[in-house]
């Protein structure tokens, strides 16, 4: 007779483990970690950000309260994990370095990688940052001064000067034997760089070939030559771009000489994937930057000036529909309708200038395929434009009960929605080849461009045939 098996199963089963749990910072710990903050108790504080990430730790001090905010950093400034600090939001980050002090500063800036250093220093008040560059060492000042040189968006800030290269008749033996004994290594890196005797980049190999390579094999017979130097005056966009089209793990950095100077890393890439993304969003939406942690009065003034530009544009809408005030007078029900042909006009627009700005910042439009693109719209413009002038034009028939004011609104709606995809590729395009960022521009011309188009059409429309 078999034994029947204890129940070994716990009385109170753990909940199981959400998704949402493993990525990012817990709502409910970092209520935790506030709450132990203002009941002044470290010991708890101390035990439940012990198992948090940096970026973790980053995100919990942008959520807080600048009050429970100064009393963390306070207490942890003696411990104080430098990779935290460029994760930071900008104005944050200020804050934060405000209360750190000039000598917590330069200590973290002395230990984070050169571009995490250089990042932090750009962003930093002008007085505080000649401070803290008087107190780190000197062979660190002069590194980080050399790299402030470059400009801003350049690869010159974004790479790392520590890096690995040997020449090109070394064996595999030497070089594992180098990266064995060196202490002056990355702390972290994919590829050897092969350089020749005027340290100019000719090839790289990664360590996982390193590894499978026989000691006695030169370099220079498993290097891959085919290299893809960045400049390291080029914009990150640039470099972003390269990484994305290649399929880039790390890429040499090298002067106007030729000489390999640093490394680009691409997990710096993604950030700034990530920043251009943002960049473009925001400026489509008429904001400079990501102000959500900056003050009242610098987030209002800094959004005045685009919604000032706004203002025009909307008067000039307003001008294009007193010219037809006698019109709108004698047949009211116009001014009730009007608005649906600059609303589909204006959405139409957006939808196309959004992907066109996108296709324009992946490099996917070029002088070749731009007239395709643009009688695409167009087209794409024309079959919107008639599939919604059967439904609008209906609806304003059944509506107003007036056959006549429902084919002026169908045919006003097809005149708006083909300008719609005409402006919503020209123009991006239009900015792109005269310099300009069409990210910054293009929704305050498409926006004026649609809403005239559609009073105008409408109202002229209704002008012509309906009086």
């Amino acid at each position: 007779m078999a034994e029947t098996e204890p129940d070994t199963a716990p009385e109170t089963a753990e909940p199981p483990i959400q998704a949402e749990d493993l990525i990012g910072l817990n709502p409910s710990l970092s209520r935790s970690i506030s709450q132990a903050l203002d009941d002044g108790d470290d010991d708890a504080v101390n035990s439940l950000i012990e198992p948090l990430h940096y970026v973790e730790i980053a995100n919990l001090l942008e959520q807080m309260h600048p009050e429970s905010r100064r009393m963390f950093v306070e207490h942890h400034s003696s411990n104080f994990d430098p990779e935290i600090l460029p994760e930071l939001d900008e104005n944050v980050r200020n804050e934060v370095a405000e209360i750190l002090g000039i000598n917590t500063l330069s200590t973290a800036v002395s230990m984070l990688e050169s571009d995490d250093a250089l990042n932090l220093l750009s962003t930093l008040e002008d007085s505080r940052r000649d401070s803290v560059m008087a107190a780190v060492p000197a062979a660190v000042r002069t590194a980080l001064a050399e790299g402030l040189k470059f400009a801003e968006d350049s690869a010159g800030r974004l790479m790392q000067r520590d890096f690995v290269a040997v020449p090109a008749f070394w064996t595999v033996g030497e070089t594992i034997d180098f990266l064995r004994d060196s202490v002056d290594l990355p702390n972290d890196f994919y590829d050897v760089f092969i350089v020749d005797p005027g340290h100019r980049p000719i090839g790289t190999v990664t360590l996982s070939r390193i590894l499978r390579s026989k000691r006695p094999v030169q370099m220079d017979e498993i290097m891959q030559p085919e290299i893809l130097s960045v400049p390291v005056t080029m914009d990150q966009e640039e470099v972003a771009y390269i990484f994305s089209q290649y399929h880039l793990v790390s890429a040499p950095v090298i002067d106007d000489g030729g000489r390999l100077i640093g490394v680009i890393m691409v997990d710096d890439v993604v950030e700034v994937i990530h920043e251009e993304a943002e960049e473009d969003f925001m400026r489509l939406g008429g904001v400079r930057e990501d102000d959500l942690y900056a003050a009242v009065l610098d987030t209002g003034r800094s959004r005045f000036s685009w919604l000032f530009v706004n203002l025009g544009t909307a008067l000039l809408a307003s001008i294009v529909i007193g010219f037809f005030q006698g019109t709108i007078e004698q047949i009211v029900m116009l001014a009730v309708l009007m608005p649906i042909a600059a609303s589909m006009g204006g959405n139409a627009g957006t939808q196309t200038l959004t992907v066109v700005v996108r296709a324009i910042a992946m490099k996917e439009i070029t002088g070749a395929n731009a007239g395709r693109v643009i009688s695409k719209e167009i087209l794409v413009g024309i079959f919107n434009g008639l599939m919604f002038a059967v439904i609008i034009g209906a609806a304003a028939w059944l509506w107003t009960g007036e056959l006549p004011i429902g084919l002026v609104m169908a045919a006003a709606i097809i005149v708006t929605m083909f300008v719609a995809g005409l402006a919503g590729t020209a123009i991006p395009l239009g900015l792109s080849r005269t310099g300009v960022d069409p990210a910054v521009a293009s929704g305050v011309f498409l926006t004026t461009i649609t809403d005239v188009v559609a009073f105008c059409a409408f109202l002229g429309l209704a002008s012509l045939f309906l009086l």
